[in-house]
Formats: structure tokens, sequence, C-alpha cells
């Protein structure tokens, strides 16, 4: 666990001030998106002049001043929202049920809950400013007995709500899109040249999600508008003016006007959001030069090779895994201090803590491959299901796959001869149905297993035929004495040979028995196809859980990598000849185990980039950045030393796989 002590130094010296700079840039940009705000909410085009005058004037008031003041909160509350949710490793839902989980948490509930609150101080602040027929919940409608009653504003109302609305949906989408997740960029740029090149995204993305949004808040309104209008005006004592239309009819939302301004609104909350994550990551992700070494013992918990080995917060491992990659391909100085020996004494701590942290997070991700693969490849085996208890066990351990499958021919139990067996008196057979289901299955229904129980010989359907189709192809079997006799079988006595009455009744019966059963076991089974719809694996939900640090494993490699090639002439006591060993076969078992994982269905299929959402999704490719980094990695380490790696004492299986790069053949 991180110590009180450099976690505080962390969060002091770095984060927070980071954070609260992101902040600061926010609230300077939120005059200029202010001001156009107002201009595209009252322009028109007949009165040009007449519009820049009322939005100067609107923007100079005491209203515009305390709404600026509110949108200011806002962005804080936002940015404080940022800061607490942030990840640099993504949560990935493997399947519909833990999306369902994340979306209900009580965390996100709160969070939800406090974006619908801004989400309509927002809505609030645009209907004043846009002012006309928004700008207040009520409005004198009529006079009686003197004075004049209220009555509610509509419009007001519903750009209230919309606002809401919005507020709300950008949390789910937070969720669903991981939009707290904060990625690395591989190339690193200015602070301004990021943010210059991200706004045009920003601004198609908020166009766009507000469309939708209100698009979704029209729908809703059309239906439950009625509520929250009623409970206002019940609230308030508000009453409905009989002029006007109702908003939640077709004539009322059909309002161009109104949906402009209900979109232009949406945009601006959007925008003022989105401009705040993107300051906020590109601030949070900018590098940070750590020390390799210190003169003063009350630093080196500040020092590169101790912060790569703490574990929290993972913010500060990213970094300095970050600072680790670029100081070993742009600052020769700095790898000179890693490769140099302490004083006194002479040995190499600082390469030694460095080589093995990374060396430590490739093997923690090959065992994380191997056992993945053989869960899939146990879950993947086809086994042989020769009794009941056997297709218990399978059931409970291949999940859903077991339930979708069809079973096997060989499994079903068909009578040799049902007529036969029926006729004869000795026991009878509990289903006599062309195929007979297998009572031991786990998917068998238990109204179908009491069904199917042996018939005790005091039931008075002892000795009789149960199944429907039977009874249809001979109608005559309870009822036939002749037929008995020639098979030997005693007469039925009266009280057991049924009248034509209840011949007709009893089949009927039993029809609507097995047709209500039937009704049962379809909706057993449609409740089985939900269960297998919100528990099944998304396809490629799983590799990419399993790969959603690795920008740490890149930077590892990409890290010892470098190191080991200017190592070739810089390393003037040969530190790095001792772990080279170690280095290039933990390269080439990772590799085998990238490669066995690439070979799996969905592991290698490269999903589509979304480019109207705010949320990151570098972390889908980071499987194909990883296998990439790690062939450059170790081609840059055998086109350095050549064939000077013969003399590195390797298994035959490593050297063998080695020499596939030596010769250019991976």
């Amino acid at each position: 666990m991180f110590s009180a002590e450099q976690s505080c130094w962390f969060i002091r010296k770095v984060i927070c001030w980071r954070a609260a700079a992101s902040i600061a840039w926010t609230v300077l940009l939120l005059p200029p998106s202010t001001a156009i705000f107002v201009i595209l909410s009252k322009f028109s085009v007949l009165h040009p002049i007449q519009t820049i005058s009322e939005c100067f004037s609107m923007l100079t008031s005491a209203t515009a001043i305390f709404s600026f003041i509110l949108l200011c909160g806002v962005i804080i509350m936002v940015g404080f929202l940022n800061f607490e949710y942030y990840t640099v490793i993504p949560t990935i839902a493997c399947s519909k049920i833990a999306l369902f989980g994340q979306l209900l948490h009580p965390r996100q509930l709160v969070n939800s809950l406090v974006h619908c609150i801004m989400g309509m101080i927002v809505a609030w602040c645009s209907a004043v400013t846009i002012g006309f027929r928004y700008e207040t919940l009520g409005h004198p409608c009529a006079q009686t007995d003197g004075y004049h009653q209220m009555c509610l504003n509509e419009y007001h109302l519903i750009l209230l709500l919309g606002g809401a609305f919005v507020g709300f949906s950008h949390s789910l989408l937070g969720v669903i899109h991981n939009m707290n997740y904060v990625s690395f960029h591989t190339v690193q740029q200015y602070k301004y040249l990021r943010f210059k090149g991200s706004l045009p995204l920003v601004v198609r993305c908020s166009a766009t999600q507000a469309l939708y949004s209100v698009r979704n808040f029209i729908v809703v309104y059309y239906f439950l508008g009625y509520i929250p209008r009623t409970w206002i005006c019940k609230t308030l004592n508000l009453h409905l003016a009989s002029s006007a239309h109702p908003l939640d009819s077709i004539a009322g939302l059909l309002d161009l006007s109104l949906l402009y301004h209900l979109w232009i609104s949406a945009t601006f909350l959007l925008f003022t959001w989105y401009i705040t994550l993107l300051l906020f990551r590109i601030f949070l992700t900018e590098g940070y030069s750590f020390p390799v070494q210190s003169s003063f013992t009350e630093d080196a918990d500040h020092c590169l090779p101790k912060v790569l080995t703490e574990k929290q917060p993972m913010l500060l491992k990213f970094l300095a895994l970050q600072d680790l990659a670029l100081l070993s391909q742009h600052s020769p100085l700095r790898r000179c201090e890693v490769l140099c020996l302490s004083q006194p004494g002479g040995h190499p701590h600082n390469w030694n803590a460095i080589s093995k942290e990374c060396l430590s997070l490739l093997a923690d991700l090959t065992q994380r491959l191997v056992a993945y693969h053989d869960t899939v490849a146990t879950n993947g085996r086809a086994k042989s299901l020769s009794s009941g208890s056997e297709r218990k066990t399978s059931s409970e351990t291949s999940g859903t796959e077991d339930f979708m499958s069809p079973r096997p021919t060989a499994l079903m139990k068909t009578p040799a001869s049902v007529f036969t067996r029926s006729i004869a008196g000795g026991q009878q057979s509990p289903l006599t149905a062309p195929f007979t289901p297998d009572l031991d299955s786990p998917f068998m229904s238990p109204a179908l297993r009491r069904l199917a129980a042996p018939v005790e010989q005091g039931s008075p359907w002892y000795g009789t035929v149960q199944s429907p189709h039977i009874m249809r192809r001979v109608p005559k079997l309870w009822s036939t004495s002749t037929d008995s006799q020639v098979n030997g079988s005693p007469p039925p006595s009266p009280a057991s040979v049924p009248s034509d009455k209840q011949e007709h009744s009893k089949p009927s019966f039993l029809a609507q028995f097995l047709q209500n059963r039937r009704e049962q076991v379809k909706n057993f089974l449609a409740k089985r196809v939900l269960i297998v719809y919100l528990f099944n694996k998304l396809p490629e939900a799983s590799s990419q859980a399993l790969f959603a640090d690795s920008q740490a494993h890149i930077w590892a490699l990409e890290g010892l990598s470098y190191l080991v090639q200017a190592s070739f002439s810089e390393d003037q006591f040969g530190v790095v000849q001792t772990t080279l060993p170690s280095i290039l076969s933990c390269m080439l078992v990772l590799q085998e185990a990238v490669d066995r994982h690439f070979k799996l269905p969905h592991a290698s299929s490269k999903p589509v980039r979304s480019t109207s959402s705010m949320g990151d999704s570098t972390y889908k490719t980071l499987r194909f950045a990883l296998r990439a980094t790690l062939k450059t990695a170790i081609y840059r380490i055998t086109t350095t030393f050549g064939d000077h790696l013969n003399a590195v004492q390797l298994s035959a299986e490593h050297r063998k796989r080695l020499q596939q790069f030596l010769e250019y053949k991976e």
C-alpha cells in the first residue's frame, strides 16, 4: 500500500495542482463560450443589429453575472467529480449483467443524481439567458376577485427537465463509454496543441450527443410529461393556462423554436462539461520527470527506482513508466545514471531495481495470458456425457454453452415398443412420447419431473397411457377389453372402464394440462435465454479486460529494450549483461503467450473506433499495440547485438525462437 507521506507528496504537489489548473482554464474559457451561446440563442436574420445590442445588454446585466457565478460553481463540481472518478485502467464489463451492476452501483447513482441537479442548474441559466417565454416558471394568466392567478410556464419547465435529462444521460454514457478513463498519448505534445487539435471533436460530440438526448427527452416527455407538470402545479399552487397547448402533445412538441432552444441549451451544457474533461485529461497526463538518484536521503522516495515499485496511486506508476520510456530513448545523461554503480560498494542498484520491476510486470502479464488460455481451453473441450451426474457437472462448468448447443441424438432414449408396453399389463412407462426426456438433466423442469414420476398402483391412472399422441392414435385403449384379454391381461373392472362422456372429457383435460405445462416450459426457456443474454460473455470484452493495463507493459518493454540497446556502447561496467538472459527469456515467453492469445476467437479482430463520443476507446486496441511493441523490442535487441547473442545462456527452445528474430523470419 502507498505510504501516507509519499501519497500526500504526490497528490499535494502534482495531481491537485494539475486538476486545479484544468478547472481554472475551464473557468477562463467560460465567458467566450457563454457569449457564443447567447448569440446563437438570440440571433435573428431579419434584425442582426438589434440582436447584437440585446446580447450585449444581456451579458452585462445582473442576471447574467449571477448565472455566470452558478456556471462557475457547476464547472468546479464537474472538475471535482472528474478528479474523484478518474482512472488510468478502464473498467470493462465482460457481460451485460456486469454493466447493469456498474450502472446501479450506489456510488454511480449518487453521481447520476448530482449530474441531474447540475444539468437543471445549467438549464435554468440557459432559460434566463434566452429570456422571452423561457424566463420564469410562473406568469399571471387570469384575473379573478380582483387579483391575478399564476399559471405554469411549461416552456420554462420543459427546459429545466431537459437539462436534468441531459445530465442523467451524460452520467450513464460516462459509465458505458468509460469517460473517466484517462489515456496517455503516444506522441508527446504541448498542452495548447493537444487542446487545439481536440477542440473540433468536442464541438462535434457536444452537438451530436445533444441531438440524441433531445430526441430521447421528447419521447419521454410525450408519454410522462404530465407527471412533473401536475406535481409542480400542486406543489407551487400554479394553474394551467386553458388557452395554451400542452407541450406533451404532438402539436406542442412540433414547435421548431422550442426544439432549437432545447438543442442549443443541451449543446452548451455538454460543451462546458466536455471542455472540463478534456483539459483535465491534458493536464493529468503531462509528462513528469523523476530524478534517477538523489544525494539526500529524504528525497529517496521521489526517485525513479523507488517510485516504480509502488502500487498506489496508479497514476504515479504510469507517469514513472512513461518517464522511463522517454529517458531510455532521449536522455543519454539520465541513462548513464541508470547504468552507473553506487558508491560506496559499487553495486548497480538503480539498474537492478528498474529491471526487476519491468520484468515483474512482464512476467505477471505472461501468467495472466497463460491462465486465461488454459481456462478457455478447459471450457472449450468436448466432454463425454454418459450419465446424468456427468451432464450436470458439465452444465455447471461450461455455463450457457451446453444450454445453447444441441444435444446429441445418442443421448435420447427411444422405447422399443410404445404400444406393446402400453397394452401389456405390466408396469407402464411414465412417459410414452416417441422420445423420453432425460430426467437427470439439469434443465428438466420440476413440473415435468413430477409428471414423469413412476405411477403408483393405487392411482386411477395406473395401467393407462398418459400421452396425448397415443390417445389420438389408439382411442379405444381404455374401453377395449378384447385386446387386453388377447394379451393375457385380466379384463378391466367396471369402475376402471370410463364411460363415453368420461372418454371425451379425460383427453381434453389431459391435453389442457399438457398445454399448460408446455407454456410453462416455454416461459422457462425464455427466462433461460434472458439469463444467457445477461450473463454471456461479450465477444471482445474478456480480451480487452486482459490487456486493460497494457500501457504500463508497453512502456516497460520500450524502456528495457532501449536501455539494453544503449548498453552496447554506453555500459562501461557491464551491468546489463548480467540480466540480459532473463530479459530475453521473459520477452520470448511473453511473445509465445501473446501469439497463442491472438489465435483465439475475437482476439485478432480490431474494433471500430467511435468518433462521436468523448469516451476514450484506445484501450480496445492496446493488445495490438503491445504485440507490435514486443516484436519491435526483440528486434531492437537482436539487430544491435547480432551474433553476440549466441554467447548468451538460453534454453534450446528460446535459442531456436531467438534465431528466428536474428534471421528476420518473425
